[in-house]
């Protein structure tokens, strides 16, 4: 068979029945009894714009609708994508004209759904299955594009509304406002109608903690400008947040947290802005609740954040924050262990952070186990931690690694395909670890005998 050229024939019933995939036969009105397409006219593809009608344009509502349910004859066998340009094979199979000429550009002399030899090579365009998809998308984008609206005005309502309100009539219009961002196409009107200001205003000293948890909710979902991370810097603002950090839920645990990592991102809020001792013990807190892994990472993440600064790695020395993340090291997921061994890292280059990770009896036993298990970067962040702990106290410790198998994984990282720095370090606390042994019984202790052979 020659390289595919479609034929210019039409079939004389294309215009009264269409062929979907499988051969069956399609009408509107069928489609719309076997609910294929809902009833209801839906505009019938016609969008009216101050005063003018304008057609939709099939494929951009299809793009529009990509995560939405798609009925299955409308699916290309080949795609398995929405056809816009159905056609029909003589076998009866229906397909999307670009991938079924792409199909025959190949060489082949096929229909690719049943594999019969085509005794025919002419391809019809399936009228009636494309009125049929035409219809059903534009009736679901038109549905999707009046929600749209009725979310927006719903959104402004409840603007107006907290102005007026207090108490609990706050704390419901606060909750169906939250409600109502959830839907990505209110995020934009709270924001361009003085949202943020409005709820940013309604946190402070007296604030109560339905309110505060409510706003916080809503906060946390929108986008921030400079002035929003202004005017929730303010000391009363944060306070606010960082006592519902210790006593709200856990959601609204996870919500202070989220809002105040934002916060930081900011150029006019440091470090020392939302520190406090109070802020890293509810951080704490949030981490060791295992059953709620959004509040671990949630936690983690700005615990990371606030250790840039030397004052907050003091600090959280000084309230134990070691012992408490090096017993829990081996609940993380690799995302929560990395930035775990990134905060003990910080606090290993205090002198009381040190001497702390030589006390708690599982940092050398726990960290062993994490070399050359989860990824490059946590053996080396458990590397450069194992270096100081060894260095603080070569005779003490260096046996105690000895006996948690530290040398073998030591020299796995100096014969795998690491960086050359991460191959140096391993070197070195191989060498410091073998101070305190002869050579025969370091190989007898490490049972490295066959390594080293």
């Amino acid at each position: 068979m020659p390289m595919y050229q479609p034929s210019g024939r039409r079939r004389e019933d294309d215009t009264e029945l269409g062929l979907g995939g499988g051969g069956q036969v399609l009408d509107v009105e069928t489609a719309v009894k076997d609910g294929i397409l809902g009833g209801g006219g839906g505009g019938g593809g016609l969008i009216c714009e101050g005063g003018m009608t304008e057609k939709l344009d099939l494929k951009e509502i299809v793009e529009e609708l990509e995560n939405i349910e798609v009925p299955s004859v409308f699916i290309c066998p080949i795609s398995l994508e929405p056809m816009r340009d159905p056609v029909t094979l003589c076998t009866g199979q229906t397909y999307e004209r670009s991938n079924i000429l792409k199909w025959f550009s190949l060489g082949h002399i096929t229909c690719p759904t049943t594999m019969q030899e085509l005794w025919d090579d002419s391809i019809t365009p399936n009228n009636t299955l494309h009125q049929l998809i035409y219809s059903w998308f534009s009736q679901k984008y038109l549905a999707m594009k009046k929600r749209s609206e009725d979310v927006q005005g719903r959104a402004l309502e409840l603007l107006d509304t907290l102005k007026k309100v207090k108490g609990q009539a706050r704390v419901r219009a606060l909750k169906d406002l939250r409600q109502v961002v959830a839907l990505n196409s209110a995020k934009s009107t709270v924001e361009d109608n003085g949202g943020v200001a409005l709820i940013s205003s309604l946190l402070g000293p007296f604030t109560s903690h339905a309110v505060g948890s409510e706003a916080l909710g809503i906060l946390v979902n929108l986008d921030l400008d400079a002035e929003s991370r202004r005017n929730l810097v303010q000391p009363a603002k944060i306070s606010l947040m960082v006592d519902m950090l210790n006593e709200g839920s856990t959601d609204t645990k996870i919500n202070c947290t989220r809002l105040i990592e934002t916060l930081l991102n900011g150029d006019d809020c440091g470090t020392d802005t939302v520190s406090s001792l109070s802020l890293l013990v509810g951080l704490l807190r949030l981490i060791k609740e295992k059953k709620h892994q959004n509040g671990v990472l949630a936690g983690l993440r700005l615990l990371k954040a606030l250790c840039s600064q030397e004052p907050v790695r003091n600090s959280l020395v000084s309230i134990g924050a070691i012992p408490q993340l090096i017993e829990i090291l081996p609940n993380f997921d690799p995302e929560c262990l990395e930035l775990a061994l990134h905060v003990l890292d910080s606090l290993s280059s205090l002198s009381e952070g040190r001497v702390a990770l030589k006390d708690c009896p599982n940092t050398i036993p726990n960290l062993v186990k994490l070399l050359m298990r989860i990824s490059e970067s946590c053996t080396q962040l458990a590397l450069s931690i194992l270096w100081s702990v060894c260095k603080l106290a070569p005779e003490e410790c260096a046996s105690q690694a000895v006996e948690a198998g530290l040398a073998a994984k030591l020299l796995l990282v100096i014969q795998s395909g690491c960086n050359p720095i991460l191959k140096q370090r391993s070197a070195e606390l191989l060498k410091l670890c073998s101070l305190n042994y002869t050579a025969t019984l370091f190989i007898s202790k490490c049972k490295l005998t066959r390594t080293i052979q």
